[in-house]
């Protein structure tokens, strides 16, 4: 009799803490989709941010008379690389915006700068 009782006692345990574990769960899903839906804003703006240096991009590559081909040659990237960070559908590493730079003979600050501006 006493040997059941201790069973049912842990067994009435075990469905506690695994409440509790449930329920911290559901706490850490809800506070994930809360910052997630907070955060849609600031994926709109890295959007905005990166078409801008696209357009940034853009425009030295036509002042300076270059097709993007050979922007991609010089940097040893797809053509559809260029036209990816001009478009904004992705942005360069840092590597590649230094070495757009030196292509487009500026310095990366002023490129950097000039996706501030707008």
């Amino acid at each position: 009799m006493k040997l059941n009782f201790i069973f049912v006692l842990l067994n009435i345990c075990l469905w506690i803490f695994l409440v509790v574990v449930a329920g911290y769960v559901v706490y850490l899903v809800i506070k994930a989709l809360r910052k997630y839906t907070r955060s849609v804003p600031v994926r709109k703006e890295k959007a905005e941010n990166a078409k801008t240096l696209g357009e940034v991009l853009k425009q030295h590559r036509l002042n300076c008379k270059m097709t993007q081909e050979f922007v991609a040659e010089t940097l040893g990237v797809s053509r559809q690389a260029v036209s990816k960070w001009e478009s904004g559908a992705s942005a360069p590493s840092t590597t590649n915006l230094m070495a757009l730079a030196k292509v487009f003979d500026v310095s990366a600050e002023e490129l950097l700068k000039e996706t501030q501006k707008n």
